[in-house]
């Protein structure tokens, strides 16, 4: 049962730390990376589908993301769907295909996004803890229904401590490469 919760716990803390990652990736550092475009969804026969699944993305260069759809006809829907993102770049088109250019970032937008990454550094810290929390809430239930002694218990919640302790220090790792990348002129 000990062994449950605490693989429970390392693949919970595992989804926590991907999460984290995958929402990091989405910062624009003034490079231009394919991942900027994972969450567009472009209208396609009225069904959203991944812009990714429509067209083919390349990236000719440091500050270029080309779409080449490849049905000439949803241009203007993925148009449209890149000027609603976030990712603040508007489209250039050519009528056979779409060019994001990345302006070089102002240390300003580099302070700013730093900023944003520490919140969701902060958030998945929080989502980390509330993991600890609620494994060390089944060991408390379990000595509670004689499952488990006193000793296992302060054992296992020592365990479950360092456990956690050791995904924040990897999380602020993560977060501390991306500030660095952020950052570099």
């Amino acid at each position: 049962m000990k062994s449950e919760i605490m693989n429970e716990l390392e693949d919970k803390l595992n989804k926590s730390l991907a999460t984290f990652k995958k929402d990091l990736s989405k910062l624009r550092t003034g490079v231009a990376s394919v991942s900027l475009l994972e969450d567009i969804r472009v209208s396609y026969y009225n069904q959203p589908t991944p812009l990714n699944q429509v067209a083919a993305i390349g990236v000719p260069d440091s500050r270029t993301i080309t779409i080449q759809p490849w049905e000439v006809s949803i241009i203007g829907e993925i148009e449209k769907a890149i000027q609603k993102s976030d990712i603040g770049v508007n489209p250039m088109s050519d009528g056979k295909m779409i060019r994001l250019s990345f302006p070089k970032l102002t240390e300003e937008r580099r302070r700013e996004l730093v900023k944003s990454g520490g919140k969701m550094l902060e958030s998945t810290k929080v989502s980390i803890r509330n993991v600890r929390r609620d494994m060390n809430e089944k060991l408390k239930k379990m000595e509670k229904d004689k499952l488990l002694s006193q000793d296992d218990l302060h054992k296992d919640q020592e365990d479950i401590q360092k456990i956690t302790d050791k995904h924040i220090q990897m999380a602020e790792k993560i977060y501390t490469d991306k500030e660095k990348e952020i950052l570099e002129i």
